[in-house]
């Protein structure tokens, strides 16, 4: 059990070491004003987030 969980955390984080310097060589620059439009949604989107969790957890 210990082993298995070892070896997940362990290519895991590998799989870290390897993918992040890629995904932000080739990502896209992105523009600032493209930024701000997406930002402005992050807070209500987590606010239903959340608001759906309680639900599902009370109700379903």
């Amino acid at each position: 059990m210990m082993q298995t969980l070892l070896i997940i955390l362990v290519v895991l984080f590998a799989a870290l070491v390897v993918l992040i310097p890629l995904i932000e060589k080739f990502s896209p620059k992105g523009e600032p004003q493209g930024y701000d439009k997406l930002s402005r949604f992050i807070f209500p989107l987590l606010a239903l987030a959340i608001v759906l969790q309680i639900v599902a957890y009370y109700f379903l």
